[in-house]
């Protein structure tokens, strides 16, 4: 019997989780007003970056202003994340998130998707970050193989101004593809689409919403092209029954969804400018960005069960361009007026970043002798660091051979104990690992192009189980993993985002069917193989003339009087805040 009534309570709580429901319909000729805030892709950001540049304090300020300014023209406010909390910044990587959800906290959160990035940990700890989070972590698509149950929370309902409205969470069924397999052995993720159906059809007949979204963690693709990817949020409005969804509030493919024109999203958007949304089969598709770095702000009317989008926009979160004064000295100046930071939020965080940064100083492995990552070497010559960097990629992976630009190698690290410091010295630009699988056809007209690249720059190539002779137009004598390439065989390689991308001049790789971009960050990605395999034997990394030169490199184009091409930083505030006066 008391089995029987904590089950019931349970069940009872979950169903009015985030406020309280009661059986009401909506009055005829009223009109009802309320506003969807939303963010995604967060990734650690609970501090502002070395710009000042968004961060919760000051979101929080934001936040509360769009909520008081609804409030006086008669609305109410709901607030939702479209996941990916985990995952991007050391402080919070090393703190398992906790500022974070606390900030969100504070920030006034209703619900949000879970994101892939959310199985980064095990379980326990996105358990753990349950407990923190004083609103409910959704996915109605995720579930338990041995029990064929759903591992979280399907939906939430909220009232607003005496509207029921139903939330639903969705998360990409890549997750397990693209994340850690050891941490999916009892978990399966259904197709979104089918789940969403059901569920919407389940509310309809027991719980009579007035509005019903989904915040998805699946992306955004122009016109449903989603390439390698699993089906995004414009897939699955187009699949679902018109009027099934109202609104999609999504992530994951870290895009501001403002359209150019019918299915294409504008390629630039500029922080400030007008935004207008996505909409799919009579569906709203809304995504803002990363990192908080904008609000999404969604102004809804309902009168006489017609839902209508009476104003979108993105809100930046203190957002800067640089701009270069005529002295030559360098101003970072606001898209927009300067929000301040709330001081309630930055009581509550401050300790939290303290403590992060003095974690990165913790020991994390070691190493028996010296791994070569000096700017003289690594831009002329294989290196044992650039080694350990590549095989920790291929592990992570699972990947046959590993490239990378020797530009990204920045630091050295010397005989004896390693902390997470030292590796961010090594790797400071935050790009994320990516992979992709082609055949050995494919493969050597890639390596054609990359083993070329002009010793004595950034781009010249760093490689891992690939042996080679480069000619200074081609490849020949061509070995992964020690055998013979095989024109007709699928072989998978990792690298970066930013050589996938193109930087240095490497071949586009992003389009390419096999073409998965993992979201791990490099240096995280190093310090947990270092980790794992510490101490380790500087030895066992040695490059023993796998790759080849026929003829001298032309002579660099670059003059000598011009500073060296920097790699692109695409995560600058991978926390060395002090190194980097010596990085650049």
């Amino acid at each position: 019997m008391l089995l029987l009534k904590k089950k019931t309570l349970t069940l009872l709580a979950l169903a009015i989780l985030g406020a309280p429901i009661a059986a009401q319909a909506w009055v005829k000729d009223r009109v009802y007003k309320f506003t969807v805030l939303h963010t995604n892709d967060h990734h650690g950001r609970f501090w502002q970056n070395e710009h000042d540049e968004y961060g919760l304090a000051a979101q929080k300020t934001m936040m509360d202003q769009i909520k008081y300014d609804v409030q006086a023209h008669g609305g109410a406010v709901l607030i939702l994340s479209g996941g990916d909390i985990n995952t991007g910044v050391p402080e919070s990587d090393l703190q398992d998130a906790e500022p974070d959800f606390r900030g969100m906290n504070l920030v006034g959160y209703d619900a949000m998707a879970i994101g892939n990035h959310e199985f980064d940990n095990p379980l326990s700890v996105l358990r753990q970050q349950q407990k923190w989070a004083k609103f409910p972590l959704l996915s109605a698509n995720i579930y338990q193989k041995s029990t064929g149950k759903r591992l979280f929370q399907p939906w939430a309902l909220f009232n607003r101004m005496g509207l029921k409205i139903a939330v639903i969470g969705l998360t990409t069924d890549d997750t397990a593809k693209i994340g850690n397999p050891e941490y999916f052995t009892d978990i399966v993720f259904h197709k979104p689409a089918t789940e969403a159906k059901a569920v919407v059809e389940e509310l309809r007949q027991h719980e009579k919403p007035d509005v019903i979204i989904a915040a998805t963690h699946m992306g955004h693709y122009d016109n449903g092209n989603h390439g390698s990817n699993a089906p995004g949020d414009v897939e699955m409005a187009r699949e679902l029954p018109a009027g099934y969804l109202d609104m999609i509030v999504g992530g994951h493919s870290q895009d501001p969804v403002c359209m150019a024109k019918e299915n294409v999203k504008q390629s630039d958007y500029v922080p400030g400018t007008p935004c207008q949304p996505d909409r799919q089969n009579g569906t709203w598709i809304v995504q803002a960005h990363e990192w908080g770095k904008y609000i999404g702000r969604a102004d809804f009317t309902f009168l006489n069960g017609k839902l209508t989008l009476e104003h979108y926009e993105l809100v930046p979160i203190n957002l800067r361009h640089k701009v270069t004064n005529a002295d030559g000295s360098v101003s970072w100046i606001n898209y927009t007026q300067e929000i301040a930071k709330n001081p309630a939020m930055m009581k509550l965080l401050t300790p939290f970043q303290k403590k992060g940064e003095a974690q990165l100083n913790v020991k994390i492995g070691s190493v028996d002798g010296h791994l070569e990552g000096d700017r003289s070497k690594v831009r002329f010559v294989q290196t044992n660091l650039a080694r350990v960097i590549l095989s920790a990629q291929m592990e992570r992976t699972g990947a046959d051979f590993a490239v990378m630009s020797g530009g990204g190698v920045r630091d050295s690290v010397e005989a004896g104990d390693i902390t997470y410091k030292d590796v961010l010295k090594v790797q400071p630009f935050g790009n994320t690992l990516v992979y992709v699988d082609m055949k050995g056809s494919e493969v050597e007209k890639y390596l054609a192009v990359v083993a070329n690249k002009q010793v004595d720059s950034g781009a010249y190539a760093q490689f891992a189980n690939v042996s080679l002779t480069a000619d200074g137009n081609g490849v020949h004598n061509v070995k992964i993993k020690g055998e013979p390439l095989q024109a007709d065989k699928t072989y998978r390689m990792a690298t970066l985002s930013f050589n996938a991308t193109g930087g240095d001049g490497y071949p586009v790789i992003t389009q390419l069917p096999g073409y998965v971009n993992t979201g791990f960050v490099d240096a995280e990605v190093l310090k947990q193989y270092i980790e794992k395999h510490s101490p380790l034997q500087a030895a066992a990394f040695a490059p023993h003339d796998e790759i080849l030169y026929q003829q001298k490199a032309a002579a660099t184009e670059q003059k000598a009087d011009e500073p060296p091409k920097k790699w692109r930083l695409a995560r600058i505030e991978l926390a060395m805040r002090e190194a980097w006066s010596s990085l650049f």
